[in-house]
């Protein structure tokens, strides 16, 4: 299992910085990160295999040194690669090319075709600047090789090219079948497109102890059960539907009425203990239809909800799936974010969100006002007319086609959550959530059916189901991506969205031992 914790690379420097201080030599920890690789590497190929190492000057060439020595001493054949001059290797990397008894080539004229296995340990989480020249030429001829030959390439750190912290390709990115990292996982190896160039990620231990994360304070984690678990809600033995709590989801028109109510299924799945529906009059009929543990309740307009809203015991509030576009839906926002109880939680999805399309800096005013603690889940598109690339609110569609594509999305969420004072939901294949505190959390798991209408609006009704349970919004939210994603994997080819409330406890079953510890 990857660490929940994740390190910038700024963060892992500072890591290893702390580890050297306390004692532990930076020759140890790159023998250690050494040893690592040849592991993943002599198990992806069988004994006596041709291995070629390509080297870089740096840190990540130092890597490659030790591993290709420890692999040589295991009977493998290996050929090793350097970009650059020998003399010019310095630090802990000269002392382990040192230790490296066999003949050292320049890196374009080794021979990959006569390989089982490459080692790209070409550039790794320090690169700061797009490849170019013979990096680049090293990184094309690589990838054309792996293509080829269909053999493995393991990548030291990162593969050469990926920017550790964003995901994104520096110009052109090796196409890994496995790569090792060291202490803790990067933000850019869970980030899309990161996580593609990667292959399987092996995460190895080198003697750098957890104690340094006190110090490091990372915000950033994977988002994996040990990020949330301690504050799932765990139903009380003495417990009953009034103590899980009530959540009100608003439906849409009779014409738009199904994301509501995969809205309200999917938060009694969630473990709300009462959910109702607040429908316009014209869709009480539809809406009563296909209705039976969820309650009904008719709400034309503002002043109704309002009304509705009178009843403190309603403590997570659902609004947008289906609602419709326009003022009217901006007012039903307003009015949401007025009520009095500031311990309500209020997710917004879908048509609440687009609603206020060029209106961001409005929103954000009536969600700092409302001091409610509030959840937005847009997808790529519903951001991008609310935020620019850095998660700034939009002056100009001009300077969302200039801006938008430049920073990563884990960048875009951390930043919208901060100028929004709520937090954000960032929907995709990598979701993003981001908590304002700046705590932020990348999740792993989703499967490619999730792609389907109806999924956000599901996923949008398990956060306030937790929420109502009073679980912690970023732990809620970041729980909720979770599940829903775990739900799709279950499900799996052929899902559609109103399958998944009725998937959650299943998974809930699976991962009981998870969830619901015995105390």
């Amino acid at each position: 299992m990857i660490p929940h914790q994740l390190l910038t690379t700024q963060e892992m420097a500072a890591a290893e910085r702390l580890a050297m201080a306390a004692g532990v030599p930076g020759i140890e920890l790159m023998e250690q990160a050494g040893a690592g690789v040849a592991e993943v590497a002599a198990n992806l190929v069988g004994e006596g295999a041709r291995i070629a190492i390509l080297c870089g000057p740096g840190n990540n060439g130092g890597d490659g040194f030790v591993a290709g020595r420890l692999l040589a001493a295991r009977g493998f054949v290996v050929s090793l690669g350097l970009l650059g001059r020998l003399d010019a290797v310095r630090g802990d990397a000269a002392t382990a090319a040192r230790r490296w008894q066999g003949a050292v080539a320049p890196a374009g004229e080794l021979d990959l075709e006569a390989a089982d296995l490459v080692v790209d340990a070409l550039f790794g989480s320090g690169l700061v600047r797009d490849l170019q020249g013979e990096g680049l030429a090293l990184v094309a001829a690589l990838n054309r090789w792996r293509a080829r030959s269909s053999r493995p390439v393991v990548a030291v750190d990162v593969p050469s090219g990926l920017d550790a912290n964003t995901g994104q390709a520096r110009g052109g990115a090796v196409e890994a079948s496995a790569t090792v990292t060291f202490f803790k996982a990067r933000p850019g190896h869970l980030l899309l497109p990161g996580r593609g160039f990667c292959g399987r990620l092996h995460v190895h231990e080198i003697g750098i102890s957890d104690n340094v994360l006190a110090a490091a304070l990372p915000q950033t984690f994977a988002n994996v059960a040990p990020l949330w678990q301690g504050r799932f809600p765990r139903p009380a033995i003495q417990g009953h539907k009034y103590s899980r709590g009530h959540t009100l989801v608003v439906s849409g028109g009779p014409w738009s009425t199904g994301a509501a109510r995969l809205a309200a299924r999917a938060a009694l799945r969630a473990g709300s203990g009462l959910v109702t529906l607040a429908s316009p009059r014209a869709a009480l009929t539809i809406n009563a239809s296909h209705l039976t543990a969820i309650m009904l309740t008719p709400c034309d307009g503002p002043d109704e909800l309002r009304k509705i809203l009178t009843d403190q015991r309603i403590n997570a509030v659902i609004l947008g799936p289906g609602l419709g576009l326009g003022e009217a839906t901006v007012a039903m926002v307003k009015t949401l974010l007025e009520s009095e109880s500031e311990d309500r939680s209020v997710t917004l999805d879908a048509d609440a969100l687009t609603s206020f399309t060029g209106r961001g800096r409005e929103l954000a005013q009536a969600i700092q006002a409302s001091k409610k603690p509030v959840i937005l889940t847009p997808h790529d598109g519903e951001f991008a007319r609310l935020f620019n690339s850095k998660g700034d609110f939009l002056e100009s569609s001009q300077e969302l086609l200039e801006s938008y594509p430049r920073a990563s999305r884990l960048e875009r969420s951390r930043k919208a959550a901060a100028v929004m004072g709520a937090t954000i939901v960032l929907k995709g294949p990598d979701t993003i959530v981001a908590h304002p505190d700046g705590r932020a959390s990348i999740a792993g798991n989703a499967p490619p059916f999730l792609a389907t209408a109806g999924s956000g609006d599901v996923l949008a009704g398990i956060i306030s189901g937790l929420t109502a349970q009073a679980m912690p919004v970023f732990e809620a939210a970041s729980s909720a991506v979770w599940l829903h994603a775990e739900a799709g994997a279950w499900l799996g080819p052929g899902l559609i969205a109103e399958d998944l409330p009725d998937a959650l406890p299943q998974v809930l079953r699976a991962f009981r031992d998870v969830l619901f510890p015995a105390r």
